[in-house]
């Protein structure tokens, strides 16, 4: 008995010196969770062709603005359901979002690593590299780049891949360096493993949880990036729609029919202070000298 006391004892300690999660990360973790699942079945989930135009119904507003059930969120300029166009771009947003994350974070984290690894002229080459991504605005490459190559969604992912990408080289070379002066990867390299088989099965998955959370700060980044090119014509073309051409398609009916503008803005500045939330706490969990 005196020992079942002693543990259940010990067992309520542990638990209440964890730290518990706020309230405020679990409202950003659902909104998070809703919005990846609506991106990943839209299309079980429009019940309207975005596409579609009626003109009939041009502008009908909202629920909330006296609007009626067939159009909850009201209809744009050309009688295009808002609730449709909404999904669909939630679903554009969150393709490129992580697929321009994932990209940088894998050509970053690699140049990184190759700069620890070879060290020398090489190394110093990526850094002056990294620093000139950093000193680039980001906003005139954007224009060479689509001015010169084109337009595609291929294109545009690609291009949204070079925002940032400088930030996960910058972490993933000085964590490999600092991995590298410890005993574990020089104990696995004495063995004769391969330096890719070091940084692949030993360092990275020890450096994985700060990459987590910087990409954690770089996807609502490049979701505002893209909102942003996209509200200046320059992201996703017509007849496919984005968060940010939703913004910059009701800036001309701003007055008239506000709810084309406000609502994809609302999404974009919840999905933002979401992904921050979930950031900071990450950052709070993983992060031993903030304990």
């Amino acid at each position: 008995m005196l020992q079942q006391s002693t543990s259940e004892a010990l067992t309520s300690k542990l638990s209440s010196t964890r730290p518990r999660t706020p309230l405020l990360v679990h409202m950003a973790l659902a909104y998070l969770a809703v919005f990846v699942a609506t991106a990943a079945v839209a299309q079980f989930i429009i019940p309207y062709d975005p596409a579609a135009i009626d003109l009939k119904a041009r502008l009908s507003p909202p629920i909330g603005w006296g609007g009626s059930l067939a159009h909850p969120f009201g209809t744009d300029e050309l009688g295009r359901d808002m609730l449709s166009r909404l999904v669909q771009s939630i679903q554009m947003s969150v393709s490129i979002g992580l697929g321009a994350t994932g990209l940088g974070a894998m050509v970053g984290t690699s140049l990184g690593f190759i700069a620890a690894h070879l060290r020398g002229w090489i190394e110093q080459a990526i850094l002056a590299l990294i620093d000139f991504q950093a000193t680039m605005p980001f906003l005139i490459l954007a224009l060479a780049v689509l001015a010169f190559v084109g337009n595609s969604l291929a294109v545009f992912v690609c291009l949204l891949a070079l925002h940032g990408w400088e930030r996960y080289a910058r972490i993933a070379r000085s964590l490999a360096i600092s991995a590298n002066a410890q005993g574990y990867a020089s104990a696995v390299r004495q063995l004769g493993a391969h330096p890719l088989h070091v940084y692949w099965r030993h360092i990275l998955p020890n450096v994985a949880a700060t990459l987590i959370v910087s990409m954690t700060i770089s996807f609502p980044e490049i979701i505002l990036v893209e909102s942003g090119l996209s509200f200046l014509g320059l992201g996703v073309q017509p007849p496919s729609t984005s968060l940010g051409a939703l913004v910059g398609y009701g800036r001309d009916y701003l007055a008239r029919a506000p709810w084309i503008l406000l609502m994809p803005s609302l999404v974009i500045s919840l999905m933002a202070l979401s992904v921050c939330l979930i950031g900071d706490w990450l950052r709070d969990r993983f992060d031993g000298t903030l304990r």
